[in-house]
């Protein structure tokens, strides 16, 4: 029993001695009569069969867009409530703390990078979630109502 792994597993339990001794004299000596007790050893297989991602075809029209103004960050659950089930989100982060707003946005970042969507700055505290159905159009400047712009400048 000179294979470490072997040992492992027998000190384990995932193995008998027994069974690693003949293992060894299998190796030793290859023959029909020792490829058979390999054979008997092995245990049956199971395929683990894991459900497939199906994305859900999302509507072809919008009837609605939500907008939220969080005053807490735990205010992030009803923001991805929407979002997952298709409803563009307007989020206006006037009402929060800038550490709290930073926090907001990295978790709607996620969100959207997450479920294919789109995340869009309106304004320096205003930022649209689009999901992946639903085309902005615009020319993708932000617009600069607040004169406030340094907390969430991207570079």
């Amino acid at each position: 029993m000179s294979n470490p792994l072997k040992k492992t597993m027998v000190y384990l339990g995932l193995a008998d001695e027994e069974d690693v001794y003949e293992e060894d004299e299998v190796q030793q000596q290859p023959s029909r009569s020792s490829s058979r007790s390999v054979e008997k050893a092995a245990a049956p297989v199971t395929p683990i069969h894991r459900p497939a991602v199906v994305r859900q075809p999302a509507p072809s029209v919008v009837n609605e867009i939500l907008t939220v103004h969080p005053k807490q960050y735990r205010d992030a659950q009803l923001i991805a409530e929407n979002f997952r089930e298709g409803i563009p989100v307007i989020i206006n982060l006037s009402q929060m703390s800038d550490a709290d707003a930073r926090r907001l946005v990295d978790f709607a970042s996620g969100l959207s990078l997450g479920l294919y969507g789109r995340i869009e700055r309106v304004t320096s505290k205003v930022f649209l979630l689009s999901p992946e159905n639903v085309a902005v159009s615009g020319d993708g400047t932000v617009a600069q109502a607040d004169p406030e712009v340094a907390p969430f400048t991207q570079p």
